[in-house]
C-alpha cells in the first residue's frame, strides 16, 4: 500500500511516499480502506520528534490520527462493525507507527464509529481528533453547564471551532479569541463575542463585561496566553488547556487541568448524531490529493497556526 511516512524525525523533507505492507488485523480489530485522512498539528509535531519521549514509537512511522473509510475486514471478536461499514475514527494507538496517511489502517473497535450519513468522507475525516478534544475538554474536564460563560482561545482553529459549537449547543455563553479576519467566521460558529488578539488584550475585554471573570477558559494556544488566562477565570472556575499543563499556575482558587484526547467510540457516536441532526458542522479549509508534495505543503500550513477549520487528504 502507499503511505506517507518518516524513517527519522526532522523537517518536512523527512516525509516520504513509501510502499508498505497492508497491516494485518488481530482479534478485536478492523482493517479499514482509508478514503480520507485528517491533517492535525500533532502530525508535524510527531514528525519533528516532539513526542519521542511521550509515547513508544517504531519507524517507519505513518503519520495521521484522523481517518474515514470503509471496513475491509473485521477480525475475530469484533462485534460493532462488519465489512462494508462506513466509519470514521480517532486513530491514536499505544505505539506511534501505523497512522492514517495510508491506503489502509488497522484500528481497534474503540477507535471508530459509524460515519455520519449526511457528510462526505473528507468531512468525516476532519472531525474525530479535534471534536473529541473539544468534547472531552468542555464536558469531561470543565463540566460546563448551561448559562455559564466560556472563553475559547484560537476559536477559528479546528479544536476551537468545534469547542465554540459544542459549548453553544450546550447553552453556554461563548466568547472566542481569533484574528480580526476570522471574526465573522467565529460568530457564525456560535460565539457571542470575538476578541481580536492582534489588537486587544483579551483580559481587558473580558473584564469589561465580566468583572469577576468567566466560568471557563478553554485554551488551545498555551504559553503566555495560558498564563494570562488565569487572570480572568472567576473564583471556583475552570482553566483547561490542551497545549501546556496549567496545574503549576499560581492561582489556587480555580480548577486547572491539562487534557490529552483519548479514543472514545461512545463520544464519537454522539458527535456523529449531532452532525446528522445539524447541531455540529465541520469546516474544511483545504482538501489535498494524496501525494508527497501535497503532504509537505499541508504540514507547512499547519505549522503556521493560521489555518481556519480543517485540512484533509483524499486517499
Amino acid at each position: 500500500m502507499k503511505a506517507i511516512a518518516i524513517n527519522e524525525f526532522g523537517g518536512r523533507d523527512t516525509l516520504q511516499l513509501m510502499n508498505l505492507p497492508v497491516p494485518e488485523i488481530k482479534p478485536g480489530e478492523i482493517l479499514v480502506r482509508v478514503k480520507a485522512a485528517g491533517i492535525n498539528p500533532v502530525d508535524w509535531k510527531i514528525r519533528e520528534g516532539y513526542i519521542k519521549d511521550l509515547f513508544p514509537y517504531e519507524f517507519p512511522i505513518i503519520l495521521g490520527w484522523d481517518a474515514a473509510g470503509i471496513v475491509e475486514q473485521a477480525g475475530p471478536a469484533v462485534t460493532r462493525f462488519r465489512q462494508g461499514d462506513e466509519i470514521f475514527a480517532y486513530c491514536r494507538k499505544p505505539m506511534v507507527q501505523g497512522g492514517a496517511y495510508a491506503e489502509y489502517i488497522v484500528l481497534e473497535e474503540e477507535h471508530a464509529a459509524i460515519k455520519p450519513k449526511n457528510i462526505s468522507f473528507e468531512e468525516a475525516a476532519s472531525i474525530p481528533l479535534a471534536a473529541l478534544t473539544a468534547y472531552q475538554s468542555l464536558f469531561d474536564a470543565a463540566k460546563i453547564n448551561p448559562g455559564e460563560t466560556v472563553l475559547i482561545h484560537a476559536a477559528a482553529g479546528g479544536v476551537g471551532g468545534f469547542g465554540v459549537q459544542l459549548a453553544k449547543d450546550h447553552g453556554a455563553v461563548v466568547w472566542g479569541t481569533a484574528s480580526g479576519r476570522n471574526e465573522e467566521y467565529v460568530q457564525d460558529l456560535g460565539a457571542t463575542q470575538v476578541v481580536d488578539y492582534n489588537h486587544v488584550d483579551f483580559r481587558n475585554s473580558v473584564r469589561s463585561e465580566y468583572p469577576d471573570g468567566v466560568d471557563v477558559v478553554f485554551d488551545c494556544v498555551g504559553g503566555e496566553v495560558l498564563e494570562k488566562s488565569a487572570d480572568i477565570v472567576n473564583k471556583g472556575g475552570r482553566l483547561i488547556s490542551i497545549v501546556d499543563d496549567p496545574t503549576g499556575l499560581i492561582r489556587k482558587d480555580i480548577d486547572k487541568e491539562f487534557v490529552f484526547v483519548a479514543p472514545n467510540s461512545t463520544q464519537l457516536t454522539e458527535l456523529a448524531r449531532m452532525v446528522e441532526q445539524g447541531r455540529l458542522k465541520t469546516r474544511l479549509s483545504q482538501v489535498f490529493p494524496f501525494g508527497l508534495e501535497e503532504a509537505r505543503r499541508a504540514h507547512e500550513l499547519s505549522e503556521s497556526s493560521r489555518t481556519r477549520g480543517k485540512m484533509v487528504f483524499v486517499i
